[in-house]
Parts: C-alpha cells; structure tokens; sequence
C-alpha cells in the first residue's frame, strides 16, 4: 500500500483540459486561468475535507440541534404518549383560534431599519416594578407532571436561572411553597381561579403572599371548560383517568413510562390541603358567577401586583384597569376555551391606544400563538409591555425535562436578538408600531 506522501506525488501532476469535461464556452481550454483548469485533486486537498464527525445520541445532542420551537415539539412528539402530548398541543373545539393566533404572527412583516449601530443587543426590559433580562416569562400551566415528570420544577428553575418570571398555575402539580423553595431566588407569580369558597381563594393567596410570590394573576376566561375534543378522543379528563388506550400508548415512551410510575402521583399540589374530591374543587374553581365586584374583593385582599388574564376585548380591558388592576393579559387561553375568539395580537394595537389614551401605566402582557422569538419582537413592537409562553416551554419540557426548556428560553432569546439587529434597533424602548406592519390574509 502507498503512503500518503507517495499518493500525494503521484496526484500532483495537471491534467491536460482537453482530457476532462469541455470548459465554459467562449473561453480556450489553453487560456484558462490556472485556478480554473481542471486537475485530479491531491491526497493533501482531500484530507481535510474527510473529517466524519461522531454520531451523538444523547438527549443534549439531541437538545441542542433542535434551532426552533417546532423541532423541540417533534421531539416532544416522539416521547411523549399520546393524551398528554395532545393536552399539551390542542386546543378547543376545531382549534380555530390557535391556528388563527399562529397565523397572525405568520402574517407579520418586519420593517427594518438599515446603517443603526446594533453590536449590542439588550433585551432587558421592566415589568411589574422588576427587571427581567427577557421579555418573556412562563404562562400558568395545569397538570404540568403530567407532561413530564419535571414539571413546575423544571419550569421554574429555568426561568430562574434565565432570569425571568415563572407563574404557577392553581391546577399545578407543585405546590406553591415547594416552587419557592425549589427556585428561591426566582421571580415567582401565582395564577389564581377565583371560586365561589372565598376562604379557599383567601388561603391560597395568603400562601401565595408568604412564599415571596409578588403577583398575583387572576384568570377570568373560564365561567365553563372549552370543548376540548382531543381530550375527550383520547380518554383523558380533568383529573386525568387513563384507558387502556393510553396506557397502551404511554408504554411505547418507555421513558415517560418509568418517570410516571417511579415518582409521586400526581395531584393539583396547592390544593392538597382541602378535603373532598379533586373535581369538586375543579367545579368550585370555575365559576360562572364572576363579576367586577368579585375582581374589587380581589384587589382590596391582594397587596402586591394584580395581574388579570383573558382580556378579549378593548372595553374589558379598559374596566379591569379601572377595577386596580395594575396589569392586563390579551389571551384567549390559548384557544383552549372559546374557539373563533380574538386573536390577541389583532387586539393588541387597539387596546395599547386605548390605555394610553386614558393615560393608564398598567402593563400590557400578551399570550397564545408565540412559538419563535420573532413573534415576541412583533407582540412588543405592537404595543406589548412583555410576553408569555405556555405550550413552547411545554414543548422543550416535553422534549428534555429541564435541558429542554431551557433549550427552548434559548432559542427564543437567540431569535429575539437576531430579528431585533435585523430591524436595527438594540434595546427593547425603541421598538414601535413603524417595525411591523400586519398583512391581511
């Protein structure tokens, strides 16, 4: 056998160009330039070019090649059984309202700014009296063990560790004081169903208060459940009760599997403390008796931040401003409650000059359909104070437990501070109605 130096002489010599393919017409084979003239290429030119980089199958390899929101939900898609994957990723009814809230942010069209000095990206901004280094912070989410076994702990430790704010949902499967003490230099809020046991309510937020939670975020778009029909299909209810079906299901995610069994069954932990059955307390938490006077109750009882979520229109909004709310969430529960509801990006610009104009200094936070940063830098560009995610961190979750929500806080930064130097602007102020322009469809 040849050794490399000897292959190397053997290839050096140049071929005569009119022995290989026919050059570009017009030029004479004898008058190309000599980096046009064709040759068998040397051992050395070849060398570096044949470098076979390892296969890696592990979860962070895994992780860290997803670039977007939507491959970390394929993975989440392959490991997860089918119920909770679908709890996750449906919606109500016919999901018109997630698809249309997705393709308002499809819609969009950036308009950037050329010759701006953005070497610095900072995408630190305010909410609530607090820095976050992000405008975006994790939506209240329900059942979140479920998904995978890390849950709220993962959760809330990511957004610790990115410096942003984590909401615990009512319907969440930690406690609100095992959140606080498993992130506790976090900026931890608690969402609250506001039910018709005021004692109930009045405990959870005096607990809420004394584990350091600052805001308190009142849902208000769940007098009834949806039609959640992905649920129904699968066998899957509030409080789950798994089939043979899902069973059968879950044991092809032989991961999923092992964490289900192996670690504590799940339960709405903040609601542990009351007696009797888990869906009595369900159909106590939805009430469809609400009223603003129950919104004033609330806020004389709360000291801290009072956020309220599910404003769909201009006018609620305006009342709930008026009601002490110190800060508002366009969302329409991720479509997830009434389908054909308003789209909140198409709200958002409507409702930012409505309380603008009443010179109103409460926060305008905005949710449903986010899955790329992009689409967060468009949401502050309307008008949006701050952002917030549920299903694309559920996705990452999903997709790695821990690793993958924070997997996907990066990718979202990344995409937020590469769109940003795209539209020449370099902090999150000096983003404005003039950047996006929302086509119609």
């Amino acid at each position: 056998m040849r050794s490399p130096q000897e292959l190397e002489k053997a290839m050096t010599h140049t071929v005569e160009p009119s022995t290989l393919a026919t050059p570009a017409v017009g030029l004479s084979p004898r008058k190309l330039p000599p980096a046009l003239r064709r040759r068998v290429p040397r051992y050395s030119d070849l060398a570096p070019l044949m470098q076979f980089k390892k296969p890696e199958f592990s979860k962070a390899a895994r992780l860290n090649r997803a670039s977007t929101i939507w491959e970390l939900r394929d993975i989440a898609k392959r490991r997860t059984p089918k119920a909770p994957f679908d709890y996750t990723d449906g919606a109500a009814e016919s999901e018109l309202t997630l698809r249309r809230a997705r393709e308002a942010f499809q819609d969009i069209e950036f308009r950037p700014g050329i010759l701006r000095d953005v070497s610095s990206i900072d995408l630190s901004t305010e909410i609530l009296g607090q820095e976050s280094r992000l405008p975006v912070g994790i939506a209240p989410t329900g059942f979140t063990r479920m998904m995978q076994s890390e849950g709220e702990y993962a959760g809330s430790q990511a957004a610790e560790a990115a410096g942003i704010p984590y909401t615990l949902s009512t319907m969440g499967t930690a406690s609100i004081e095992d959140v606080a003490a498993a992130a506790p230099a976090g900026r931890n809020w608690f969402q609250l169903y506001l039910w018709t046991d005021r004692e109930r309510s009045l405990e959870l937020i005096e607990r809420a208060a004394k584990a350091g939670n600052d805001t308190l975020m009142v849902t208000v778009d769940t007098a009834v459940a949806g039609a959640r029909l992905r649920d129904v299909r699968n066998g899957l209810t509030i409080p789950p009760a798994l089939t043979l079906k899902t069973v059968l299901d879950a044991s092809y995610r032989p991961a999923w599997w092992i964490n289900f069994l192996t670690h504590e069954p799940l339960t709405f932990a903040s609601l542990s403390r009351y007696s009797g059955t888990v869906a009595e307390l369900i159909n106590s938490m939805f009430d469809p008796t609400l009223t603003f006077d129950d919104l004033d109750w609330l806020r004389d009882t709360w000291k801290g931040n009072l956020v309220v979520k599910g404003i769909q229109t201009v006018d609620d909004a305006r009342k709930v401003v008026d009601h002490g709310a110190d800060g508002i969430v366009l969302s329409n529960h991720g479509g997830r409650q009434l389908d054909r509801a308003p789209i909140p990006l198409h709200l958002l610009p409507e409702v930012s000059a409505a309380l603008k104009a009443a010179n109103s200094k409460a926060a305008i936070m905005l949710d449903t359909g986010i899955m790329s940063g992009a689409d967060i830098v468009a949401a502050l560009a309307l008008g949006a104070d701050f952002t917030l995610i549920g299903r694309a961190y559920l996705y990452g979750l999903m997709a790695g437990g821990r690793a993958g929500v924070d997997r996907a806080i990066q990718i979202l930064e990344k995409d937020m501070a590469r769109t940003m130097a795209l539209l020449g602007v370099s902090r999150i102020s000096e983003l404005n109605p003039d950047h996006v322009r929302l086509l119609g469809r």
